[in-house]
C-alpha cells in the first residue's frame, strides 16, 4: 500500500482526540466523551490543514483554546493537551492542574518529551497536590505539518540562514541538525517505516543522514519500538528510500518565478497552511481553502495560468448549460442562476432537479472561488509582468544566455523590487562566466530601481568562491570545503555546479532527475558518489554501497534542508506519475518558502558577510 502521510497523521490525531482509545471504522471512539482541547501555536498549525471544526465536534471536542490564553475552570470534563515539549508549556500545564481547571489531563507532546521536563512535570504536580489529575502522558511523534497526502514541512523558520551563517559555531550547527533529525524521525515514526537513506557527500545533508541513521539504530534496539508494526522488510523494493538534499543543491528553484497555478498562487497570493485571502469584488478580503476537497484545484494545479483561465471559463459554461437543462425539464425560466424557486412540472423531473441542486450549488461555489483567485492573480501578473519574468528565467536556465538589452529592459521595466532582484540573481546563477562589466551593469540597473543588492552580492561572492575552488587542486579544495570550518556553509560547492546540472533539455529539475536515478538504482555517474545508510543493517556496513541499498525503489521520501517550494513538489509528483508502474514520492522540507522569503534570507547572509546595504529582518 502506498504511503499516505496525511492519512497516517490524521489517524494519529483522531486517536489522540479520543483520549488515545482505539477508534472504530467510523473514525470515532466507541464511547463518546465530551472534552476540551488545549494546544499551542505550533500544534495549531499541525491541526489546521487536517482537522476542521466539524471534525472536532464529531470527536466530542466542545471547546478548544490556545494554552497561553487565560481560561476559566470547566469541571467534570477531561482536557486533551496537544503541545510541544517545552519548559514554558510544562509550567503552564502544572499551573492548570494546580488550579484544577479540568477533571483530568490527557497530555500529548508533539515529539518525545526530554526526561528533565518529565521530572519538572512530576515534581510540579506533586508539589501542588494535583498529580492525580494527570491521566496519561503520550509522546505523539507528530512534530511536522502535513499539507497534502505527499507534502510535509517541519515549519522550521530561517533554517537556510542559520545553516549558512558564517558566524555560526559547531554547537549551533549541531542544534539545527538535531532539530531537523527530530522532525524527520517523527515523520518516519508516523509512517512506521525505516528507509534506506541516500545523500550527497558533505554539508548538512550528510550530517542529517548520519545522525538520523544513529537515532533509528538506537531506537530499533528497543523491544517495543515504533517501527515493529511496519514489519522487518529486507527487500529494498518494499522499503522506501529517503533522499536528503541541501538547498544549495539547486538554488535556482528557490528563487525563480513560475507560471503554473499552484506555485503562482503560493508565490503571489501567499498560500499558507492551504489557506489564502484575496480582495473581494466589493472591497473586503475573502478567505479561501485550497486542498484535496476542491476538485478544480486538484485537477488543475499543475497547469500554466492561461490554461487555468480557459478551464474556469469552460466549467462556468458547463454549469450554465446544466442549469438551463434543469430549468427546461422543470418548465422554469431559462435564466442562468438556479435558485430552485421556479420548479414546476412532473414529480420525477422535480425530484431530479431537487437532487441536482446541492451538486450545482457546490460547483458554482468552486467556480466563484477560482474566478476570484484568478482575477487577483491576473491583476498581479499584468502589473508585474510575471509571465515575462517566468519565460525569460526559464530560457536563461535552458540556454545559459540572454540578450543584454532584454536583461536590462526587464530590470528597468515592470515588477516589484524583489521581482527584479530575483531575476538578476537567476541571471547570475544561470550564466557560467560573467564579465565584470556585465555584473556592474546589472548592479547599476538594480540601484537605479532602488533595489537593495545585498542578496545579489551574496550569491556573487559565493559564485566567485566556487570558481576559485574549481581551479584549486583537490587537496586544498577539500580543506576549504571542510564543513567544520564553516566557510559559508556548503554554499560554495553547489551554487553553480555546471549549468547543465540545473535544467536538462526536457526542463526537468536536477532534483527530480537525481531522485529518479536514486529510485532506479542503476549505475549513474551523477549519484555514484552518494552515501548510503541502512539503519537496519549491521553498523559496519553503514555508509557502504551494498547491493540491497541500490534499489530499485517504488516509494521515495525526498527531503530538502533549508527551504522548499511548490515547484519542486510539482516536479516530483510529475516524475512519480510518469513512471510505469506509477511510483510514489513524498516531498518534505524544513519550511515552504516563496521566492521573496528566500531572498530575505540570502540578504541577511549578505549582511552578515558585510556585503551590500541593509535590509529589514524577515517578517514571516
Amino acid at each position: 500500500m502506498a504511503l499516505n502521510l496525511r492519512q497516517k497523521q490524521t489517524e494519529c490525531i483522531t486517536r489522540m482526540l479520543n483520549l488515545n482509545q482505539p477508534v472504530n471504522a467510523g473514525g470515532t471512539a466507541n464511547e463518546e466523551v465530551y472534552k476540551i482541547l488545549i494546544y499551542d501555536r505550533f500544534c495549531q498549525d499541525i491541526l489546521s490543514p487536517l482537522i476542521h471544526v466539524k471534525d472536532l465536534r464529531k470527536h466530542g471536542v466542545t471547546l478548544y483554546f490556545l494554552i497561553d490564553k487565560d481560561r476559566k475552570p470547566v469541571h467534570d470534563v477531561p482536557a486533551v493537551y496537544f503541545v510541544q515539549p517545552t519548559h514554558l508549556n510544562v509550567q503552564r500545564i502544572v499551573a492548570d492542574a494546580s488550579k484544577s481547571l479540568y477533571d483530568s489531563f490527557h497530555l500529548n507532546f508533539s515529539s518525545s518529551i526530554p526526561r528533565s521536563l518529565l521530572e519538572d512535570l512530576a515534581s510540579g504536580t506533586i508539589n501542588s497536590d494535583s498529580i492525580e489529575r494527570i491521566s496519561k502522558v503520550h509522546d505523539q511523534y507528530l512534530e511536522f505539518v502535513t499539507l497534502e497526502d505527499n507534502l510535509f514541512s517541519l515549519a522550521y523558520k530561517n533554517c537556510y540562514l542559520q545553516l549558512n551563517d558564517p558566524s555560526a559555531g559547531d554547537k549551533e550547527i549541531e542544534e539545527i541538525i538535531e532539530k531537523i533529525v527530530s522532525g524527520l524521525f517523527c515523520v518516519l515514526a508516523t509512517l512506521a517505516v525505516v528507509p534506506i537513506i541516500r545523500c550527497p557527500r558533505g554539508g548538512p545533508a550528510e550530517m542529517v543522514a548520519s545522525l538520523l541513521d544513529q537515532r533509528l539504530r538506537d531506537h530499533l534496539l528497543a523491544k517495543n519500538n515504533l517501527f515493529s508494526e511496519g514489519g522487518n522488510f529486507t527487500s529494498s523494493f518494499q522499503r522506501p528510500i529517503l533522499c536528503l538534499f541541501d538547498r544549495n543543491f539547486e538554488l535556482s528553484v528557490a528563487i525563480q518565478h513560475d507560471f503554473r497555478y499552484r506555485p503562482l498562487v503560493h508565490d503571489v497570493l501567499g498560500l499558507r497552511l492551504n489557506r489564502l485571502s484575496v480582495q473581494g469584488e466589493k472591497g473586503g478580503m475573502k478567505s479561501f481553502e485550497l486542498d484535496r476537497s476542491d476538485p478544480f484545484w486538484v485537477a488543475n494545479w499543475s497547469l500554466e495560468f492561461p490554461e487555468v483561465a480557459v478551464e474556469i471559463e469552460a466549467q462556468l459554461n458547463k454549469y450554465k448549460k446544466d442549469v438551463e437543462e434543469v430549468n427546461k425539464r422543470t418548465g422554469g425560466n431559462s435564466g442562468a442562476e438556479f435558485d430552485g424557486t421556479d420548479l414546476v412540472g412532473n414529480t420525477k423531473h422535480l425530484m431530479n432537479a431537487v437532487n441536482s441542486l446541492p451538486e450545482l450549488t457546490e460547483r458554482k461555489q468552486v467556480i466563484d472561488k477560482h474566478t476570484n483567485i484568478a482575477t487577483a492573480l491576473l491583476g498581479e501578473i499584468k502589473e508585474r509582468s510575471l509571465d515575462s519574468y517566468a519565460k525569460k528565467e526559464n530560457d536563461m536556465m535552458v540556454r545559459g544566455v540572454i540578450d543584454r538589452n532584454e536583461l536590462i529592459g526587464a530590470l528597468k521595466g515592470k515588477g516589484t523590487k524583489v521581482d527584479k532582484l530575483r531575476f538578476a540573481i537567476m541571471y547570475l546563477i544561470s550564466t557560467e562566466s560573467l564579465p565584470q562589466s556585465e555584473v556592474e551593469m546589472i548592479e547599476t540597473a538594480l540601484r537605479e530601481s532602488e533595489v537593495d543588492t545585498t542578496a545579489f552580492q551574496y550569491v556573487k561572492k559565493i559564485k566567485s568562491l566556487n570558481v576559485s575552488l574549481a581551479s584549486a587542486n583537490s587537496a586544498s579544495r577539500s580543506n576549504i570545503v571542510d564543513w567544520a570550518e564553516k566557510l559559508y556553509g556548503q554554499s560554495i560547492s553547489a551554487v553553480t555546479a555546471g549549468v547543465k546540472n540545473l535544467l536538462s533539455s526536457d526542463h526537468q529539475l536536477a532534483l527530480s532527475r537525481t531522485v529518479e536515478a536514486l529510485m532506479e538504482g542503476k549505475p549513474n555517474p551523477e549519484i555514484d558518489s552518494y552515501i548510503s545508510f541502512d539503519p537496519r543493517a549491521p553498523k559496519s556496513t553503514s555508509g557502504m554501497s551494498s547491493s540491497h541499498l541500490k534499489g530499485p525503489f517504488k516509494e521515495a521520501i525526498v527531503f530538502m534542508i533549508g527551504g522548499g517550494n511548490y515547484v519542486e513538489y510539482g516536479s516530483l509528483q510529475e516524475l512519480a506519475n510518469r513512471q510505469q508502474p506509477v511510483k510514489h514520492v513524498i516531498y518534505g522540507t524544513t519550511e515552504i518558502l516563496t521566492g521573496g522569503e528566500f531572498i530575505e534570507q540570502l540578504a541577511l547572509l549578505g549582511q552578515k558577510m558585510g556585503l551590500g546595504t541593509s535590509v529589514p529582518t524577515p517578517a514571516h
